[in-house]
């Protein structure tokens, strides 16, 4: 199964926030997740991303994939180097 964390849409019309997920890559992307593992809320001043570091780390142990949205994110709050 290849998995991969990817951020899932949630909230309402222009007031957008979405969930950081692991998820299946074939499944649809609000579709069914495995876990979260946290929350971007672009909207608020300033955006607020609140990750659980212990969950990431895990998952990219076991050689998950990241989306570029969500490595970006990662970088971000440093939880990667940059490469």
């Amino acid at each position: 199964m290849a998995t991969k964390i990817r951020l899932k849409r949630m909230g309402a019309k222009k007031a957008a926030f979405y969930r950081l997920v692991v998820a299946d890559s074939r499944s649809p992307r609000d579709g069914r997740n495995i876990e979260e593992v946290g929350y971007y809320n672009p909207v608020a001043n300033p955006a607020v991303i609140e990750i659980d570091r212990e969950r990431v780390n895990y998952w990219l142990k076991q050689g998950v994939q990241m989306s570029e949205t969500v490595r970006g994110l990662l970088h971000r709050v440093g939880l990667l180097e940059k490469s």
